[in-house]
């Protein structure tokens, strides 16, 4: 399964993870995506908390095509279109914006806003919204709070990418519930561990990473 000819978003319900990634230099973009595509993970979401997230998007995009990436933290519509520009198959946000919503909607770039509660999954859904990053998925609760707050739009058919507090240990309680397509990584490639050059230690946590996801998978099918 090839990134260039695979739905960014059946690639990753096929994976059940993507690694969220925080990256501060460019530079360091190919040997990412060099990790990961050796780790088996051939999808990045790269977070624009960094003023290298487009740059990083565009590196990525010209010298390994076959690393789907997408954009994370999405905040206003600019950053939307600078991630367009860049590459970026799909895009996630930790809130519900409706005018970013529809900008993706219009630029037909798969799109995941994120939702906490009940009230934010109303009006997500009200925007046509069927997938949701569970933003931040630790703290706000864990896998019987999604569960909980997901049951009354069950039948409109929502997913959810859980991101943030997730683990390698906590993957399959997540992955449990069908609703969840997938989880967001943070542990996978840090920001410290690119500083620093540790890609052996992406490699490997990428690595256990898929193996983890694709037990949990497979266990609920």
């Amino acid at each position: 399964m090839t990134s260039s000819s695979t739905d960014p978003l059946e690639l990753i319900a096929s994976l059940g993870v993507v690694p969220v990634i925080a990256i501060e230099r460019a530079s360091d973009a190919v040997a990412l995506a060099d990790a990961l595509l050796e780790g088996g993970l051939p999808v990045a979401e790269i977070t624009f908390r960094t003023q290298a997230a487009a740059d990083v998007l565009a590196a990525i995009r010209d010298a390994r095509p076959e690393l789907c990436i997408g954009a994370g933290t999405v905040l206003d519509e600019a950053q939307l279109a600078r991630a367009i520009e860049a590459g970026a198959r799909f895009g996630l946000a930790p809130g519900f914006d409706q005018g970013i919503v529809e900008a993706a909607k219009h630029a037909s770039l798969p799109f995941c806003p994120g939702i906490m509660t009940p009230s934010d999954l109303t009006a997500a859904a009200r925007s046509g919204v069927r997938l949701a990053k569970f933003f931040p998925a630790g703290a706000a609760g864990g896998p019987l709070f999604l569960e909980a707050i997901a049951a009354p739009f069950a039948h409109l058919g929502i997913r959810f990418i859980p991101t943030g507090g997730v683990s390698e240990n906590t993957i399959g309680d997540w992955l449990k519930l069908k609703s969840v397509m997938a989880v967001g990584g943070t542990w996978i490639a840090r920001t410290d561990d690119i500083r620093e050059g540790r890609f052996g230690a992406i490699i490997a946590k990428a690595r256990a990473a898929v193996a983890v996801a694709r037990q949990a998978l497979e266990a609920r099918s």
